[in-house]
């Protein structure tokens, strides 16, 4: 197998920025900051308020996926009669709040991005909720961090599928193929993926299913630009 990013150079150390990734491209929602329990809890405050049914089983159904297709889901399992824009509506209602009451950081992420950063790798947020949710977790961040913020209202179609990924690194002026993207779920590693990323996985509340072009680690603490290189440079 080869394991090197193509056209880079075999033999170089991990400090020299040719064996370094054209950019990484990363996932928010359990991989960044860890807001699943977020968009659960609202989820079952909506079905307490609206007289519907709700599981864990189907919170879970709904991790990395585009939003107006959870809005549809959550309209068909759930059983209210909202539309589904009503749902994402008040679902961003509830997750905004307690986002901005607390942001719940993901170990390691932010140490990453700012070693990244420091070494002029180019980063890009890759996240099917939309900006209205993503903002105030941004004003926590250098203004800097992110290159471009690809969100769900920016794209016609969200996770599994490719677009999300390839306008992240179309926006960035990158090849798909020499980014490393960060996943948590297996519905975003597969949009990454097909993409033609390389994909960092770090499993949290969901499996992520093995592939040829996924790695895995247990956390991003204690990664950094070098070691983040030496994950990805053996695996592909």
């Amino acid at each position: 197998m080869n394991t090197a990013f193509p056209g880079k150079p075999a033999g170089q150390p991990l400090n020299d920025p040719k064996r370094w990734p054209a950019a990484v491209l990363w996932d928010m929602d359990g991989t960044l900051v860890d807001t699943e329990p977020y968009w659960i809890e609202t989820e079952y405050a909506m079905a307490a308020k609206y007289g519907g049914t709700w599981s864990q089983e189907h919170a879970l159904n709904l991790v990395g996926n585009a939003l107006l297709d959870s809005g549809v889901y959550i309209r068909e399992h759930m059983g209210i009669d909202r539309t589904p824009q009503e749902i994402v509506d008040e679902l961003l209602d509830g997750v905004v709040e307690r986002v901005r009451r607390e942001v719940p950081w993901r170990p390691g992420g932010r140490e990453l991005l700012a070693d990244l950063r420091a070494h002029d790798v180019p980063c890009a947020l890759v996240t099917m909720s939309w900006m209205r949710f993503v903002e105030p977790i941004l004003e926590h961040l250098p203004q800097d961090t992110f290159g471009t913020v690809v969100t769900g209202d920016r794209v016609e179609f969200g996770k599994p599928h490719p677009e999300p990924y390839l306008k992240a690194a179309a926006d960035l002026g990158v090849e798909p193929g020499k980014c490393v993207a960060v996943e948590d779920s297996n519905t975003g590693a597969k949009s990454a993926e097909s993409a033609g990323c390389l994909v960092l996985c770090v499993p949290n509340h969901v499996p992520i299913l093995e592939g040829q072009r996924r790695v895995f680690v247990e956390t991003l603490a204690g990664l950094d630009t070098a070691s983040l290189t030496a994950l990805t440079d053996r695996a592909l």
